[in-house]
């Protein structure tokens, strides 16, 4: 690895926190210098500007829930197992979630909707891969029979997604970890309802 690059690597690892925390347009250049102890010349010489440094930052703190969904997707057995371990990964890592500043798909969702086009387009590109990895395991075990074949893949991805992502703001804000877990509590109700043979 060049210097350059240990360069680029540590700013975004600084950075990408305060970008969770404060958002975008939130977090300003003297936040950026005070957590790199960078001048404003050697940050802006590793990234064109604000906004480049911000989608590589938003692309850094996806990269723990990614791995955590296609860590529990790749486990043996049914939608149902892979779905429940899924759920399992959220509750164990909530604290750290919460503590890094709630999860960056939904902050930057919220912040990009009007403001930031380019960062929107790939908060939408991220909920549409997301969405499609669930669909997909639920249509692989339904030709397996494993689960029921009468479940709407699509809509109950958009459900468990919606529930994951609700969960996770709501006790953020309201300092609650308890709601969180009362959530998905009722999530893995509701994988066992909706997919499980009778």
């Amino acid at each position: 690895m060049t210097k350059a690059e240990r360069t680029r690597n540590f700013i975004i690892a600084q950075v990408a926190p305060i970008f969770n925390k404060k958002g975008v347009h939130g977090t300003s250049l003297s936040d950026i210098t005070s957590a790199t102890g960078l001048t404003k010349g050697a940050v802006y010489g590793n990234f064109a500007d604000k906004d480049a440094l911000a989608m590589t930052c938003f692309e850094y703190n996806l990269r723990f829930l990614q791995k955590g969904l296609y860590k529990s997707l790749a486990i043996s057995g049914t939608a149902i197992d892979k779905l429940l371990a899924l759920i399992n990964f959220y509750e164990s890592h909530y604290a750290n979630i919460s503590a890094n500043g709630g999860c960056p798909l939904m902050n930057s969702a919220i912040e990009a909707d009007d403001a930031y086009p380019v960062l929107k387009q790939k908060v939408k590109e991220t909920f549409t891969l997301w969405k499609q990895e669930l669909t997909g395991i639920i249509i692989d075990s339904q030709r397996q029979f494993e689960i029921k074949a009468e479940t709407d893949p699509i809509a109950f991805s958009n459900t468990f997604i919606a529930l994951v992502e609700g969960g996770i703001l709501i006790a953020k804000t309201l300092d609650e970890p308890e709601y969180f877990m009362q959530v998905t509590r009722q999530l893995k109700s509701f994988v066992q309802r909706e997919l499980k043979l009778n």
